[in-house]
């Protein structure tokens, strides 16, 4: 794959753009607790945050396949770092509340979900071939690096240099990654005129339930930063919590690489349904934890359905949805993604504050429980039309 023109540039570029995805969250909540002393409050900016990324995913997505990802991708990013930055500002002023959550808002909506960019890049270089199954899983493994990397990096900068420091660093790198990615034209899919195009992929049975998953698989990413968070400071140990969430993505990563490197017979659709079997059942024993040294296997346990489940998805999105839509098609499970992060934020904040992190802690189980009902429920309409690349 490494060999073809151009795509070493994508990738690394790529790689520091969507290095923020897994350090804005939980830099945003580290940064009000410490100004607010209140995770119902960076609960709720973190979910302002989440939502307008939510709804602007797939319009952004619509934008990159009508107009191309480099006349989107530059000017959308700029107005991030300015609203970050008007942000921390906002914060380190001890302006008005209400201040925070606009800022919030234009934080989230010009986020750009980078990874869908980076995967149609993939697929427009691949597509209809078994080399793409191995793309989409080396995806999978760097997002998986960053989430390995992005929790322990924004958790040290802000306990142990400022509040600040950590989105400070997000900030640089998704600036400087993205301007650098939308450089890269050789690789860029090229605009597809579709004056008639008809609807949205969202029309898709298999895009919607695949979002609808995707929701509440979402929801159990957010509570679990936010209450990770909160029970490693109930232990006497902040900087604690990075390293736990790290321990996460490491098992994803690991599973990552094996699910990527393995030639599989079985269905994508019934490998899916697998995954988020075990993704529930790994989820499961959190509520019974009361200690961090416990808390590290069962976190690594819990991390080895999520690559799975993610590249599965996206394999699926790729067969199901037209070139032209691809874009927006993938946007949707970032979208889908980030509403679930906000519900979940919310939610975990509420609850911490009223019940503690052990107790809070069966929000993401009743999600995951959640995500495999509609998953099994609807798989049917994850047939896809053509037959799959076996790689």
């Amino acid at each position: 794959m490494f060999s073809r023109p151009g795509v070493k540039g994508f990738v690394v570029a790529g790689f520091f753009g969507r290095m923020p995805m897994s350090m804005l969250g939980i830099g945003v909540v580290l940064l009000i607790e410490a100004l607010t002393d209140s995770y119902a409050m960076a609960g709720a900016v973190a979910a302002t945050v989440n939502v307008a990324f939510a709804v602007a995913g797939p319009l952004t997505g619509r934008l990159v396949d009508r107009f191309g990802q480099a006349r989107v991708a530059v000017p959308m990013v700029l107005t991030h770092g300015a609203a970050l930055t008007a942000m921390m500002l906002c914060g380190g002023l001890k302006a008005p509340a209400w201040t925070l959550f606009a800022t919030g808002v234009v934080v989230g909506g010009s986020a750009l979900s980078l990874g869908s960019l980076v995967r149609a890049r993939w697929s427009y270089l691949l597509g209809g071939s078994s080399e793409l199954h191995v793309a989409f899983s080396f995806e999978s493994i760097v997002d998986e690096m960053i989430f390995v990397a992005g929790p322990a990096l924004v958790t040290a900068l802000a306990t142990m240099v400022s509040p600040y420091a950590g989105l400070i660093v997000a900030m640089v790198s998704t600036v400087i990654g993205t301007i650098a990615f939308a450089m890269q034209r050789g690789t860029e899919p090229p605009v597809t005129e579709n004056g008639g195009r008809s609807g949205s992929p969202i029309t898709i049975p298999g895009v919607a339930l695949l979002s609808c998953v995707f929701l509440a698989m979402g929801s159990v990413f957010g509570s679990f930063d936010l209450i990770t968070v909160a029970f490693a400071e109930e232990h006497g140990s902040m900087v604690a919590s990075g390293l736990l969430l790290s321990v996460i993505a490491c098992g994803s990563l690991i599973s990552g690489l094996w699910y990527g490197a393995r030639k599989w017979k079985a269905s994508l659709r019934s490998r899916f349904v697998r995954a988020l079997g075990l993704f529930a059942l790994g989820v499961s024993p959190f509520t019974l934890i009361d200690d961090l040294r416990v808390m590290v296997p069962f976190m690594f346990l819990a991390g080895l359905a999520i690559s799975p489940t993610v590249i599965t998805s996206y394999t699926l999105i790729e067969q199901l949805v037209p070139a032209r839509l691809l874009t927006e098609g993938m946007a949707w499970l970032s979208t889908s993604i980030g509403f679930g992060v906000a519900l979940g934020s919310w939610a975990a904040g509420r609850l911490t504050d009223m019940y503690g992190a052990s107790n809070a802690y069966v929000f993401p189980l009743g999600c995951a429980l959640l995500a495999v009902a509609v998953g099994v429920g609807g798989s049917a309409w994850l047939r896809t039309p053509v037959p799959q690349q076996q790689s």
